[in-house]
């Protein structure tokens, strides 16, 4: 894929399972369940190439952290809103140009291993749901 010239360098995170409450049916509302979340964070990296300070690096830690925080309390109903969220929360609270999420539910469908959203957002066209 061709990216911006902005949008080169990136951090992944993959595969990170969350348990929460996720989904319309009465028993995805009251037991906690996965959520398989991957992020692709574009970020300029060349300060912290440089220094090989953590200070001039986006901290992954943090960030995931953040994102772990915010969909085992979201609740939401559909993905469709949960990875709108976690995408805009990524590029208010870090300094990102882009992003991208995926969220899957493993196990959602009969058949499926999973079923799931991915969504890109760059920080121009973020929009605070």
């Amino acid at each position: 894929m061709n990216y911006p010239e902005s949008h080169r360098d990136c951090i992944i995170v993959r595969n990170l399972l969350v348990r929460g409450i996720l989904g319309i049916n009465p028993d995805e509302r009251t037991s906690r369940q996965d959520i398989l979340i991957n992020l692709e964070i574009f970020t300029d990296i060349s300060a912290a190439a440089a220094s090989d300070s953590i200070e001039d690096s986006l901290n992954y830690r943090s960030l995931t952290k953040a994102v772990i925080d915010h969909v085992e309390s979201a609740q939401d109903l559909l993905v469709e809103r949960l990875v709108t969220d976690v995408a805009n929360l990524i590029l208010r609270e870090f300094p990102a140009q882009a992003v991208r999420v995926r969220i899957e539910k493993p196990g959602a469908l009969r058949f499926a291993e999973s079923v799931g959203i991915e969504t890109y957002r760059t920080a121009s066209s973020s929009t605070d749901t």
